[in-house]
């Protein structure tokens, strides 16, 4: 019997305890699911046999130690920051390692006694990043193979509403970690195109987005995402004129954003008290008084009118009501997360969707050839979401061949090479997770 350890039973753990529960039987595997919510757990266990539920408190040393001492392996879907209590404890204990996240400094300054411990610690190993570093090698490989000469790289992907879920003036609903979709962008983004590094800080993200035309989806607005030259090396695209990762979202979504940015609503640095603060009084501390009412004034601040697509998406999410915030001592990011995740939940039979598309301009025999990739996966329901299924999948699958001994690699990696992408690729496709390709 081979034992699995999870952290974390959050909204992306769904589709990967299943996964694990449902290969259990055949693999011999047992799971030990750790998460401080024990009623969570058991909602996504529910009675199987091959499952323990570990409530745990992930910052208790002892009690996380002894759950990587007694596993074989680790999975992690825990909040970024917490990573590296896993990561430490998973070195210490001579324990293979798998997350979603970004590797992160800390994490780097492991990678010698990671390699010298020749153990496997895949980061980056979900949807985004995970899969875009998957097809997008996947491709790359292919065009290189047959003599083709790169000159462009750009990947998009996003998690969205399905359309038939889309009933808000967002155009948004979260599918994932409220905390993530609130700080996505804050530390601005770098990329290169046409030659030139561009840096974009936060405040410039949502101002000028363009848009991308999706096949069956129709049009999508984008954002650079983060650092985009440190995947240049990664991807053995050193040499490119354009290289960028972004992020989609239906274009509403942006220009909504971008008003929360110019009112300071996103600032995480400077606590507040709220338990006397309105939500007027907090939205509109930015605001010059004028002689008209708040949502006038707001509106004029942002230089829109009071009729506008903005002023009604800040309504919605409660912005100009006079109740009282009570929530303590916040971040202004704090009080718009609690909002966000209550104004723009998922409702039970609410669908999400996942556009990822990388786009490729290559030559090859002369000839300049643009390709596009694209995969729409469209969720179930709020449980069953295509965000988890997405993020969860390709965990699922590495921990399978990690545990089947099919997996030789080590150090610290993320999935860029053929024998992890290959495979995991193609078990994807069982599960209607397929990438579609057009040429112009």
């Amino acid at each position: 019997m081979k034992n699995i350890l999870l952290f974390g039973a959050g909204k992306s753990a769904t589709s990967l305890i299943d996964y694990l529960l449902a290969n259990a039987p055949r693999q011999k595997w047992h799971i030990t699911v750790a998460d401080h919510d024990l009623s969570l757990i058991k909602s996504k266990t529910g009675k199987s046999y091959y499952a323990t539920p570990a409530a745990l408190d992930i910052k208790d040393n002892a009690a996380r130690q002894q759950l990587i001492r007694d596993t074989d392996l680790v999975i992690s879907l825990l909040p970024a920051t917490l990573h590296i209590l896993v990561a430490k404890d998973c070195l210490a204990a001579k324990k293979n390692l798998l997350t979603a996240s970004y590797i992160d400094e800390e994490v780097r300054q492991l990678q010698p006694e990671i390699e010298k411990a020749g153990l496997l610690f895949m980061y980056e190993m979900g949807l985004d990043p995970g899969i875009d570093h998957m097809s997008a090698m996947k491709l790359i490989h292919s065009i290189e193979k047959k003599g083709g000469q790169i000159f462009s790289f750009k990947s998009y992907c996003g998690g969205l509403i399905s359309p038939d879920s889309n009933d808000n003036p967002w155009q948004y609903k979260v599918s994932w970690n409220a905390r993530n979709i609130v700080m996505a962008g804050i530390s601005g983004a770098t990329y290169k195109e046409k030659g030139k590094v561009k840096e974009l800080s936060y405040e410039q993200l949502f101002d000028h987005t363009k848009t991308i035309q999706v096949p069956g989806i129709g049009k999508l607005a984008f954002y650079p995402n983060r650092d985009s030259l440190g995947y240049m090396q990664a991807y053995k695209l050193e040499e490119l004129a354009t290289f960028m990762r972004a992020t989609l979202r239906y274009p509403d979504f942006c220009e909504g954003w971008n008003a929360l940015i110019k009112l300071g609503l996103t600032d995480d640095r400077h606590k507040i008290a709220t338990d006397k603060l309105t939500y007027t009084d907090w939205s509109t501390k930015s605001v010059k008084e004028g002689t008209g009412t708040p949502e006038e004034n707001m509106a004029q601040f942002l230089g829109v009118s009071t009729k506008s697509k903005v002023i009604r998406q800040l309504k919605f999410l409660g912005l100009l009501n006079t109740e009282v915030i009570n929530l303590g001592e916040q971040t202004n990011a704090g009080v718009l997360q609690f909002l966000v995740e209550n104004k723009l939940k998922m409702e039970p039979a609410d669908k999400d969707m996942i556009v990822m598309m990388h786009e490729i301009e290559f030559e090859r025999r002369n000839m300049a050839t643009r390709m596009h990739s694209y995969m729409i996966v469209q969720g179930e329901d709020n449980i069953h979401t295509a965000m988890a299924k997405t993020v969860g999948l390709p965990l699922g699958i590495m921990a399978k061949m990690i545990l089947q001994d099919k997996v030789t690699l080590t150090g610290l990696q993320i999935p860029v090479m053929p024998e992890i992408y290959n495979p995991v690729l193609k078990e994807l496709e069982e599960y209607d997770i397929r990438f579609e390709e057009s040429f112009e």
